[in-house]
């Protein structure tokens, strides 16, 4: 992804992609090329390094996490998020003036990562991905309000060239596909000593003879001496 984001904007350069040619225009036909491309195309060096970071983090963490799933979510995310932007009307939020935009830039796909991350974590209720949703919301929490226009928040000189409608989508997408495969891949496990009304029979054989072997392990003893016990009898139990 990285590769083909860095060749994409050294195509730039070259003046490959002129005006806006490969990126997204809201509800245009010449536009929809943009649902494929766009995420590989980007303004200036600081917005590609920009994109470039959480790109490579979250892309990592979903692979590394969720490898049943991982090429559905970030090739279902690419698109649906492409596609829900190119829907979405150009209108100016305050006037309601329609706007001609051109959307580049892989920041709607960082957004569907970092929700998917989060939200799956949250579905699957599974201590180890809570905890990487714990790091989503860490280092990536802020970008919650990229997903507001900038002029709800401070007056702006000239319109702004960062696209809440793609952060937007990509936070909507990336909780939904998050719900739908809520129950693909790694679930949390549960051993069968912890559903209630368990009973073993070898576990109660095994609890008796250790009785009759060892008596004076039941008469008054310190705390710790208990300790040992219930652990020795674990470890019968796990064989």
């Amino acid at each position: 992804m990285l590769s083909a984001m860095w060749l994409g904007y050294f195509l730039q350069m070259q003046g490959f992609f002129d005006s806006c040619f490969g990126a997204i225009i809201p509800l245009l036909p010449e536009g929809l090329l943009g649902v494929i491309t766009a995420p590989l195309l980007h303004g200036n060096l600081d917005h590609i390094i920009s994109n470039s970071i959480p790109i490579a983090a979250l892309m990592f963490l979903l692979y590394q996490f969720y490898p049943l799933v991982a090429n559905r979510v970030f090739i279902l995310g690419w698109l649906a998020t492409g596609l829900l932007v190119w829907l979405l009307p150009p209108i100016d939020i305050l006037t309601g003036e329609y706007l001609y935009t051109c959307t580049i830039g892989a920041s709607g796909v960082v957004y569907v990562l970092a929700f998917f991350l989060f939200f799956s974590g949250v579905f699957k209720w599974n201590m180890k991905l809570l905890t990487i949703s714990l790091l989503v919301v860490l280092y990536y929490g802020s970008l919650i309000w990229g997903m507001f226009p900038e002029e709800l928040f401070y007056t702006l000189n000239e319109p702004s060239k960062i696209s809440w409608q793609a952060h937007l989508a990509g936070a909507v997408v990336g909780s939904i596909i998050a719900f739908v495969f809520k129950n693909v891949g790694e679930k949390k496990r549960k051993f069968i000593w912890e559903f209630p009304n368990y009973y073993s029979e070898k576990d109660d054989r095994l609890w008796q003879e250790y009785k009759e072997r060892h008596p004076e392990d039941f008469l008054e003893m310190p705390y710790k001496k208990r300790d040992e016990i219930w652990d020795h009898l674990d470890e019968l139990r796990k064989r």
